[in-house]
């Protein structure tokens, strides 16, 4: 069993920046976030069991697993596989920003493959040979803290999507997602 989780709401989320690679600090709203992934985890884990915690090693990852370490024992074991896809010169940039310094570059993107296409940054196969192999390689049970386009595509591989439809999943920051016996179950915060 692996729970997946994305990092709570950061200062660039809250203004539409994309982070890619670069990093914000955590919001109230993201601490509180984190703090009931904790505690879900906790009630659906139990406390004092402990259980590998595995984390992306940019900031706002960190940051969260910090938090959750608060509600739930965890070995933290930093890896850089499940590290956020980087945008290269796009990181940092919100959606107008790119739009004015790249003109053209976005035509004809979905809403979602446009990541694909920042000057510098990650290229889809890419991420998905280091994102397959830490699947290979991942113990469980397991919790991931990780990232939002990085947690489209675990789920898509996990579950043998479609690259559209896994780049167009859902990527709250105020739930957990269980990757078990094939299947992929979305945990809610309760509110």
């Amino acid at each position: 069993m692996l729970y997946l989780v994305r990092h709570g709401e950061t200062e660039w989320n809250a203004a539409g920046r994309f982070q890619g690679a670069q990093d914000s600090p955590l919001t109230r709203r993201g601490r509180d976030q984190a703090a009931a992934i904790g505690r879900l985890l906790a009630a659906r884990i139990g406390a004092a069991r402990p259980i590998t915690c595995y984390v992306s090693p940019l900031g706002r990852a960190r940051q969260t697993a910090d938090i959750v370490a608060h509600e739930i024992q965890v070995a933290r074991i930093a890896e850089p596989r499940i590290a956020e896809v980087t945008l290269g010169a796009w990181d940092g940039m919100s959606r107008y920003e790119i739009e004015a310094e790249y003109p053209g570059a976005l035509a004809g993107a979905t809403a979602f493959d446009w990541y694909f296409r920042a000057p510098g940054g990650e290229r889809f196969d890419a991420v998905c040979a280091r994102v397959s192999a830490w699947l290979r390689d991942v113990d469980t049970p397991a919790v991931a803290i990780s990232h939002g386009l990085l947690g489209r595509i675990v789920r898509g591989l996990y579950l043998g999507m479609s690259v559209p439809e896994m780049l167009a999943l859902p990527v709250p920051q105020d739930g957990v997602f269980c990757l078990d016996g094939g299947r992929v179950e979305f945990l809610g915060v309760p509110r």
